[in-house]
């Protein structure tokens, strides 16, 4: 197709716009390439906040600028990495805007194996920077798992496997979260079903999870790239779970089997890492139990010997009870004459008490008796006598005291007291209440005139720092703000330009405590 006559001088030439000139190379560059795959190494990556993702392929001496639209972007087996050599496919057009042509991408790959080392052994750099791999982050295995989940495809070979294993070992609940295991759909539904696991609610309808076992059959390097994506290394590293990967055989090696807890070579290792041999275990748990018993028996045994030997240290009861019946039967032969013995002897005493007590004595005690009754009865009538007649006059001087009218000439004058003392009294009270007010007023008319109130009235100020009144030049330039009280309010002033920080007082010297 020609776009210029080139016959004549160009006087007559067809005049083009733009658009025309622009819609016309469209046409041919589509016409004559439409689909092609390019191969080259990938430069500048951007992504557009509208989800359009740009790139340039370039060789050592062209670049080609590539595009691929938000729609596309989700389908592109590789998503590509500034640095990496890739075989783009696409559609070969223009952007007129720009007197652009470009490569519309549908579909990027890594050009060959090396390239995906490349790619892998960068990634793997990048993950260990973060200390993804580092093995102090890894946990520990539960023993023995109540529900293991394994991530996985249904339908291969590998969810069979570990399912026969675990029957085999020790029967567990089983949650198999179907995903695909190689393609475009891998990385994100793996990473999807490890970050379901962990997002499932302990004790809810569907159990969680003690154990996760990511497990896929052997396969290239491109069949088992899904599980080299970086979605998927992340998601192993999140998991709250432990996690074992079994990603193909015992020689590949992919990243998730970096960050994963435990690796395993195959789908059936990591059953038999996930869960005992429950034989074994029965068996290990009957020899504990025998030599539990063992041990019991022993412990029985040790202990009645023990028993045995210290029964025959002991003496017998016989040897223990001899002395004191020898010494109950020696006390049982003296007792009769200790008897008799402690009977004589209270006779005895009794009567050399008895011989003291005589009927004479007790004859001339009475009589003595008798006489200083006799005496104190004759002495009893003259004293009561005097003691009523001494009470007698005590009552009648009493009596003469307390007549009537007595009484009332005292009250009397007790009254005529009282009045002359209360008028005294009122007078002395309104004299002293008026002098008082008239001192009390005096110092008031002084307080007045000597106050500072009236001082500021005539005209002064009060120089204040804080609670502190300033009443000297010196004190004012060290003052770092002062406060001026005049008769109307207060204001506030800076520190002086010529005020000096005050040097802190030198410590004393520490002497002796003497």
């Amino acid at each position: 197709m020609e776009l210029f006559d080139e016959s004549g001088s160009g006087g007559n030439a067809h005049e083009y716009t733009v658009s025309e000139i622009s819609g016309a190379v469209k046409r041919v560059i589509e016409g004559e390439f439409g689909r092609v795959k390019v191969r080259g190494e990938v430069g500048r990556v951007f992504v557009a906040r509208s989800g359009h993702l740009y790139f340039d392929i370039k060789d050592d001496r062209s670049v080609l600028a590539s595009v691929a639209w938000k729609g596309q972007v989700g389908g592109l087996t590789t998503r590509p990495e500034e640095g990496m050599e890739v075989i783009a496919t696409g559609k070969l057009t223009t952007f007129g805007s720009q007197s652009k042509y470009q490569l519309n991408v549908d579909d990027v790959r890594p050009a060959g194996v090396g390239a995906l080392m490349a790619m892998l052994e960068k990634r793997k750099k990048a993950l260990e920077a973060e200390g993804l791999f580092a093995e102090g982050r890894k946990r520990a295995l539960p023993y023995l798992p109540e529900v293991i989940g394994v991530v996985t495809s249904p339908s291969g070979a590998v969810i069979r496997d570990i399912l026969h294993r675990l029957r085999e070992r020790f029967p567990r609940k089983v949650l198999v979260w179907p995903v695909a295991v190689q393609g475009r759909d891998c990385a994100p539904q793996v990473a999807a079903a490890i970050r379901g696991f962990n997002a499932l609610e302990p004790g809810g309808v569907l159990p969680r999870p003690d154990l996760l076992i990511v497990a896929r059959g052997g396969g290239s390097i491109e069949d088992l790239w899904g599980f080299n994506e970086e979605i998927v290394a992340r998601a192993a590293a999140e998991s709250e779970i432990p996690l074992i990967s079994a990603v193909g055989h015992e020689t590949d090696t992919t990243l998730i089997d970096y960050v994963s807890d435990k690796r395993a070579p195959t789908p059936t290792a990591a059953a038999e890492l996930a869960v005992p041999v429950r034989l074994e275990l029965q068996a290990w748990l009957d020899g504990q139990g025998a030599r539990l018993s063992r041990a019991l028996g022993r412990g029985v045994t040790q202990r009645r010997q023990r028993l045995a030997d210290m029964s025959r240290a002991l003496p017998r009861p016989e040897a223990l009870m001899a002395t004191a019946r020898q010494r109950f039967d020696w006390i049982e032969v003296r007792l009769p004459q200790a008897l008799l013995a402690g009977v004589t002897a209270r006779r005895g005493r009794l009567a050399e008490v008895g011989a003291a007590v005589r009927p004479s004595g007790l004859r001339d005690r009475i009589s003595n008796c008798r006489n200083a009754s006799a005496n104190l009865s004759s002495r009893l009538g003259p004293a009561l006598f005097r003691a009523v007649r001494d009470r007698r006059r005590a009552f009648s001087a009493l009596e003469a005291r307390l007549s009537p009218m007595p009484l009332a000439r005292r009250a009397e004058w007790a009254a005529r007291e009282v009045s002359v003392f209360g008028a005294r009294l009122d007078r002395v009270f309104r004299d002293r209440v008026k002098a008082d007010r008239d001192r009390l007023d005096g110092l008031s008319r002084l307080h007045e005139s000597l106050g500072y109130d009236a001082t500021l009235e005539r005209g002064f100020a009060i120089v204040r720092e804080g609670d502190e009144v300033i009443t000297t030049k010196a004190r004012a330039a060290e003052a770092a703000t002062v406060e001026l009280q005049f008769k109307d309010g207060k204001i506030t002033l800076g520190a002086s330009p010529s005020r000096k920080p005050k040097s802190k007082p030198t410590p004393p010297e520490q002497g002796s405590l003497l």
